[in-house]
């Protein structure tokens, strides 16, 4: 196919990037910094920090970890919502030679305990609110040190007083927790301030981030990306935003940032190309609030709104949304998930911007493909490879297919990972020796150079962007007393793509659906859990005993 797609590059987008332009991400964010230090950097609840002072806090944060001993290249964990503390700590582990691990707020303690085991994290910032989850693991963790934030922390004396109490006392979000020998986020930086950040020698080929992802199994594991990948990302991206809004002129550029830091998509698409080109992100800590986030919206002149699907669809459908001005809206980017033709169409009606979609995974940092940035309509496509990036569909044997062939979607390119962290073993399973990363998904290419999703290889379930593993789900539910065996799938849901479906064989005929849910509650995050339960007799399986999986989905 030989690269195709580059005669349907937009003009002034680039074929390649030069990915050593830069040796690491925090020379990057350093380089920003000091470039646009008088801009607002972001802004969260209705409280600003430009770029002076995110310098300022994440250089004593970073010094204060520094100074707790930890080595160049040790994992510090970072468990928060959409917070001002988010971006600051992001920034002051990488500037002090250490990577960063993003955790899911919502994790239970099950699931938080094999992050930070796996990793191998021996500090942790996380947010006063999920305290006590951790409080019921640390024992059981390498973990040292421990930073408690709080919502308030960053905002300012009295309405930071405020906010706590509220979240708090009124509302009682802050479970009670014992973390002997944590310090407070504020504490943390103010004893930072009196110490020198040291200058840590790090490469393009050291380790920035740990991202976890169950991958092409259910075991989750940490996506390698190095500062290399990282920064190719965020050039990549960069270029491609180039038709429809110039990043390089004077004017700043806002961001919208709802989706979770946490995940890879918001962190390079908005925290790290955020901050790369000077631009403000207004940060969104509740997305669900639909009427909190429109009323934050509107005091907000947005340029650039990365959303996923479900999200775009139930901002589209509260009236108050439809009366904002979107005059300003350049770009509209979806991924995560699958972008319905349905929502993208009521979307454009409503804000006149057509939705731009996306692909990548955690392991590709994560932006592989995209439609061009100056969409004038949805084409319900991946859209083409960005600068530098290479997709070929492949069969099960590995031979490249033809156009108009559905097979495998592979992709090389300088944004791809390095491997899964100390799992050589899986690294195997999805790198070949030409270099590609298989991605699991079935795709066509057509003769333009575009690619449309077609099916999944694995049994992978995407609820609101989010992958779910089929087998990690019968594992924890395997321990369910009263259960003999069983299935779960991915089912169609209007409202999140997709969500869990669980098959069981009871051995006790006395277990409830409402039992079964009971004891997943305290086992598995509110996305992973199944939102229906259907008993039977049996379940279908192979010859030698393995469940059928297919045979339980809806036929088409």
């Amino acid at each position: 196919m030989d690269k195709l797609w580059l005669k349907n590059y937009p003009a002034g987008v680039p074929a390649e990037i030069d990915p050593t332009r830069y040796e690491t991400v925090s020379q990057v964010l350093e380089e920003s910094m000091k470039k646009y230090a008088a801009r607002t950097a972001f802004i969260c609840m209705g409280k600003s920090i430009t770029y002076a002072q995110l310098d300022s806090l994440s250089r004593n944060l970073g010094a204060w970890l520094q100074s707790r001993g930890l080595a160049p290249g040790a994992r510090v964990a970072l468990m928060m919502p959409n917070i001002m503390q988010y971006p600051v700590c992001v920034a002051a582990v990488l500037r002090a030679g250490f990577v960063v691990v993003n955790v899911n707020p919502l994790y239970t303690p099950r699931e938080l305990e094999h992050q930070l085991k796996d990793s191998g994290a021996e500090a942790i910032v996380i947010i006063e609110n999920f305290a006590t989850t951790l409080e019921k693991v640390i024992a059981n963790t390498p973990v040292k040190h421990v930073v408690v934030a709080a919502m308030g922390d960053l905002l300012g004396g009295l309405k930071g007083t405020l906010v706590n109490f509220v979240v708090r006392r009124v509302k009682k979000m802050v479970p009670d927790f014992s973390l002997p020998g944590s310090l407070r986020f504020n504490d943390a930086v103010a004893q930072g301030a009196g110490i020198t950040l040291k200058a840590v020698p790090r490469t393009r080929d050291d380790v920035a981030f740990l991202q976890y992802t169950g991958g092409t199994t259910g075991v989750s594991k940490g996506a390698t990306l190095l500062n290399r990948n990282i920064v190719a990302n965020m050039l990549q991206v960069e270029e491609w935003m180039q038709p429809a809004i110039d990043t390089k002129s004077e004017t700043q550029i806002n961001f919208v940032c709802a989706l979770p830091l946490y995940h890879i998509f918001a962190l390079t698409v908005c925290n790290m190309i955020g901050v790369r080109t000077g631009s403000c992100n207004l940060l969104i800590p509740n997305p669900r609030d639909i009427p909190g986030f429109v009323k934050e919206l509107s005091t907000f002149k947005f340029n650039v709104f990365p959303c996923l699907n479900t999200l775009f669809n139930a901002l589209a459908h509260n009236p108050e949304f439809a009366r904002l001005d979107f005059s300003s809206l350049k770009i509209s980017l979806g991924g995560g998930m699958a972008t319905q033709r349905a929502v993208a169409e009521k979307w454009t009606a409503i804000t006149g911007s057509t939705i731009v979609e996306g692909y990548g995974l955690s392991e590709t940092s994560p932006v592989a493909t995209c439609n061009v940035s100056n969409l004038k309509g949805f084409t319900g496509t991946i859209g083409l490879p960005v600068s530098s990036t290479e997709i070929v569909i492949r069969d099960e044997d590995g031979k490249d297919l033809p156009l108009g062939e559905a097979g495998e979607i592979c992709i090389r390119g300088p944004q791809v990972m390095a491997g899964y962290w100390n799992r050589a073993d899986e690294t195997a399973k999805v790198m070949t020796a030409d270099g590609f990363f298989k991605s699991g998904d079935i795709g066509i290419m057509d003769e333009t150079g575009e690619t449309r999703i077609v099916d999944r290889k694995k049994d992978m379930v995407l609820v609101s962007g989010f992958n779910v593993y089929p087998s990690e789900i019968e594992e924890v539910v395997m321990n369910c007393p009263g259960v003999l065996e069983a299935a779960a799938i991915g089912v169609p849901d209007e409202h999140s793509g997709e969500v869990v479906k669980l098959f069981i064989v009871k051995k006790d005929p006395a277990l409830t659906e409402s039992a079964v849910h009971d004891f997943l509650k305290e086992q598995l995050t509110g996305y992973k859990r199944p939102k229906y339960i259907e008993f039977r007799t049996d379940l279908p399986k192979t010859p030698v005993g393995k469940i059928l999986r297919r045979e339980l989905r809806p036929k088409a």
